[in-house]
Formats: C-alpha cells, structure tokens, sequence
C-alpha cells in the first residue's frame, strides 16, 4: 500500500535551518507530483512546494520563496525541503503528500503522518 513517512522535523531557533524528508514507498514515485503542506495550531492545512516528476518543476508558496527548496531524489524515493532562514510562524506540522498537481489540498491523494518543526524567537 502507499506509504510517505517524514522524517527530519523538530526544535530551531529563528533563523536556523531543518532538512525534512519523505520516504515513499507502494507506488511507483517518479510518475507523481510530490508536495509540502504544514498546518499550524488553530489554522487550516496550507501548501508549502510542490515538485514535478522528474523534478525539473518546482512550485513554492510566496510566503516560503527564497527560503525553502523542494528536491527529489526518484532513485531513493524521497522528497525533501530544505527549509533556511526559519521564523516561529514556520511553526506547523508539516505533511508530504502524493498529487497530480496544484496547491489545493484536493489535488493530492496521500499523506504522510506528518512531523512537527518548531521554531523559537
């Protein structure tokens, strides 16, 4: 069965960085977007970055541009984001997921468990 597990989340201070990853797993992973999503106490599920299959099309949130970078590695069935310059509203748990493309949270089909990135002021 379909299975994306993160990895990589946890304690930063502002202006830090944390390296999160996603291993996939039951699908055959270079035939499909693969994107971040965090939701943050209180608040709705939001995109983060999107990556095409081959990895050669990225697509970002503005609120993370130039600071995030989604990656993908099809050999090893990962996805990874790169996350610099961290702010305590970074503050979420962040969830990979499975899609055919867009931001929308409907656009994908599965989910990880999701990991907690705290950041600190």
């Amino acid at each position: 069965q379909v299975q994306l597990v993160e990895s990589g989340g946890g304690l930063a201070q502002a202006g830090g960085s944390l390296r999160l990853s996603c291993a996939a797993s039951g699908f055959t992973f270079s035939s499909y977007v693969m994107g971040w999503f965090r939701q943050a106490p209180g608040k709705e599920r939001e995109f983060v970055a999107a990556i095409n299959w081959s990895g050669g099309i990225t697509h970002y949130a503005n609120f993370v541009k130039g600071r995030f970078t989604i990656s993908r590695d099809n050999a090893k069935n990962t996805v990874n984001l790169q996350m610099i310059s961290l702010k305590p509203e970074d503050t979420a748990v962040y969830y990979c997921a499975r899609g055919r493309g867009g931001s929308a949270s409907g656009d994908y089909d599965y989910w990880g468990q999701g990991t907690q990135v705290t950041v600190s002021s």
